[in-house]
């Protein structure tokens, strides 16, 4: 665009803004434009045009929202700190700390290096939502800023085009949807739709146009009659036929398995009203019109949507046995689902419906402000936005009676953490419906939920397999990533100190300018760090115990181990395995040790010991890492339970495992797997996991079932 056109824009933006601004706002608006020109110059876009075009086209899509003078300063100026040497600082100066705090949430951290893209696009997307905590309008310039972008995404390579539409579909959209900005998450749906997949675009859109004539004839005639119905009644309203968007119907088709004819055969309506009981007014003269679809009615008014809004919605047997789906709601509410939050700034006339729209939104980023506090990193915090951003939803009630929102698939566990992060770390049971339930139910709307808790409990781990909120996930993620490095951190200082005791020294006892080297070398800065390394199997005991005595000191502990073995001398000191070690303390499947079981351990990066036993086939991988071995022996007394395998052969009769189950049971033992399979018409083979105290309870066990009539032969698997 030539300068001149350049001009003509801006002048045309301030005719539009002049509408709802004052003069001198309109001229800060007008002054941001000249700023950011000078500020571009020379730069220009893939397409070959002035940058500065961009951001004024940024400005017109929320100038169309009418958003305040700031919001469109800050569109002007969005990519000047990011793009040209002008820092934050001179944006304060020039137009305010509001202006630069919006416009520094928006810069990419171009600035870092990162390992990845997806690394990259997860702290600049994690950036701008914590810079959305503090002005949710951060996010409106970028909704604004990415759409502009959809608009003109023919000039780019086509690989890069992809990447874009893909972004913008899990992410960018749903954003839009949640905040309730239903104008933009359309066009950025119907934009990122057409770029990823142009094939698909294409064909229903063909199709589309090919039955819309026909269709539009139905939709008249039906409009007419739901008029003339209201009229009727002395109801004054205002009914539109809405037509599928594209992508909606390309999701239906794909979520559902139809076909192009099964989803657009819906007739779709919606029927504005001037206040909240004339829309329960017109619904009652829609079902009295037309007969309503049993299950089908939604009512958003009583229970808004989390973004705010609000409409019934209800769905009926039309003409021709073609359903229509009917939406009644007041204008403040079709101003709402049109504008979301920005109708805060739209409709600030005392508009009951935005305040909430806006109000909701701030939940939603609270709530996302305890996600960041709990995730790992920046992927992590991503993928647990991406769960948090859900179409569908149900509603279930606390037993106070209190309504909670919670994403379709949602669990009792889910329901814990939305109540408060302490109530879901310490669930052990619920209530649904005042009746005891699973965990890992699912839960259905109009349920009443109530959670027992117990004094001690703890996050499962398998948990992680069943939740679909993105809070409980990060919760309960944070929470098993410090109860393991708390656990660690006492399982290194066991092992440093039983590898110090080769030397004749202990922790206590080191000298201190050599700890301090030691951890200068190892780059930590305090012991309890290293513990937990030691503990997680990132640094091996041996070492670190040589790296903290004098050179002086007596031969490292390999090298001592290895000529007490040859000379048949004093073993080394094996480390003790209590079974109270956690989680960086495990018993893996290949061999399933117990406690009898001659054993050795071996040091895994992040997981700490695995213990397998002596006879255990995997152990021989381990031959050319002796530095990972760990000597460990059995406690006297071993405070849990052990998974142990079993293989059965039987014969076939009615009732044998319920026999084996039983005589389990009697036992004390508890069955955790079966499989069976089928060796002969007269015989089959049971594999059970079973869990035992030790290695004697096991064979308590053996006897008692080899002991069973239908039972051939038993016996434990082969390590």
């Amino acid at each position: 665009m030539h300068a001149e056109a350049q001009i003509l824009a801006i002048d045309d933006l301030c005719d539009r803004i002049k509408s709802y601004l004052p003069a001198e706002r309109v001229e800060l608006v007008r002054r941001a434009y000249e700023f950011g020109a000078k500020a571009h110059e020379g730069q220009v876009r893939v397409s070959g045009e002035p940058y500065i075009q961009h951001p004024l086209e940024v400005s017109n899509i929320l100038a169309d929202m009418h958003m305040d003078h700031e919001t469109l300063i800050a569109a002007m100026l969005h990519d000047v700190i990011e793009d040209t040497p002008i820092g934050k600082d001179r944006i304060i100066q020039e137009f305010g700390s509001e202006v630069a705090a919006i416009v520094d949430g928006l810069s990419k951290l171009t600035q870092l290096e990162f390992e990845s893209h997806a690394d990259a696009q997860a702290r600049n997307f994690q950036r701008m939502l914590m810079a959305m905590a503090d002005d949710i309008r951060v996010i409106l310039v970028k909704l604004a800023d990415r759409l502009h972008n959809m608009r003109t995404l023919g000039a780019l390579k086509p690989a890069k085009r992809r990447r874009i539409a893909r972004e913008t579909l899990d992410i960018y959209a749903p954003i839009a949807q949640r905040l309730g900005i239903n104008s933009i998450r359309l066009e950025l749906e119907e934009l990122g739709f057409a770029a990823l997949y142009p094939i698909r675009y294409r064909v229903i859109k063909r199709e589309v146009q090919r039955v819309r004539g026909n269709r539009r004839e139905v939709v008249d005639k039906i409009k007419d009659r739901i008029k003339r119905h209201l009229r009727q009644e002395h109801l004054v309203a205002h009914v539109v036929g809405r037509e599928k968007h594209l992508y909606s119907i390309y999701q239906k088709m794909k979520e559902k398995a139809l076909g192009f004819q099964d989803v657009h055969d819906v007739y779709a309506f919606r029927v504005i009203v001037d206040s909240v009981d004339t829309c329960y007014r017109t619904l009652g003269v829609m079902h009295a019109l037309y007969k309503p679809v049993p299950g089908r009615f939604k009512d958003y008014i009583a229970i808004p949507k989390t973004n705010g809004y609000q409409s019934l919605h209800t769905v009926l047997f039309g003409p021709f046995g073609v359903p229509i789906e009917v939406q009644i709601r007041s204008n403040e509410m079709d101003q709402v689902a049109e504008a979301g939050i920005a109708a805060h700034w739209l409709y600030k006339s005392g508009d009951n419906a935005a305040r909430s729209a806006h109000k909701r939104a701030r939940e939603w980023l609270r709530g996302l402000l305890e996600i960041q506090q709990q995730a790992g990193d920046s992927q992590e915090f991503l993928e647990n936005v991406k769960v948090d951003l859900f179409p569908d939803e149900v509603y279930i009630f606390t037993p106070k009676g209190e309504i909670m929102r919670l994403p379709r698939g949602s669990t009792a566990v889910d329901f814990a953490y939305s109540i408060h992060s302490d109530l879901g770390n310490s669930c052990v049971a619920c209530r649904i419906n005042r009746r005891l339930a699973p965990l890992r139910t699912p839960l259905e709307t109009g349920q009443t939920v109530e959670i027992v808790t117990a004094p001690g409990a703890r996050p499962n781990p398998a948990w992680l397999t069943f939740v679909v909120t993105g809070k409980a996930r990060a919760t309960i993620r944070s929470y098993l990533k410090n109860l393991q490095q708390g656990e660690a951190m006492l399982l290194g200082k066991r092992m440093l100190e039983r590898e110090l005791e080769h030397y004749a020294t202990a922790i206590d006892k080191l000298d201190p300018a050599r700890v301090e080297a030691a951890l200068a070398n190892f780059r930590l800065e305090h012991m309890d760090r290293l513990f937990t390394e030691i503990g997680l199997g990132l640094r091996p005991a041996p070492l670190v115990a040589r790296a903290l005595v004098l050179e002086q000191a007596e031969e490292p502990t390999m090298k001592r181990r290895r000529r007490a073995q040859a000379e048949g001398g004093d073993a080394p000191v094996p480390l003790v395995i209590r079974g109270t070690e956690g989680m960086v303390v495990s018993f893996p499947k290949c061999c399933y040790p117990l406690p009898g079981d001659p054993i050795i351990g071996f040091l895994t990066a992040g997981r700490g010991i695995v213990i397998h036993r002596e006879t255990c086939t995997n152990v021989a991988d381990y031959k050319n890492s002796p530095d990972r071995w760990v000597d460990v022996e059995w406690a006297a007394t071993v405070e849990r339970e052990f998974s142990s395998e079993l293989s059965l052969d039987v014969i076939n009769k009615r009732g044998v495992l319920a026999t084996i189950a039983a005589t389990v049971a009697d036992e004390g033992a508890n069955i955790e797997e079966v499989e069976i399979s089928e060796r002969s018409e007269a015989n089959s083979n049971i594999r059970l996991v079973v869990t035992v105290r030790d290695r004697k309870k096991l064979a308590d066990l053996i006897r008692k079932v080899r002991g069973l009539k239908t039972v051939v032969r038993v016996q434990r698997k082969k390590a």
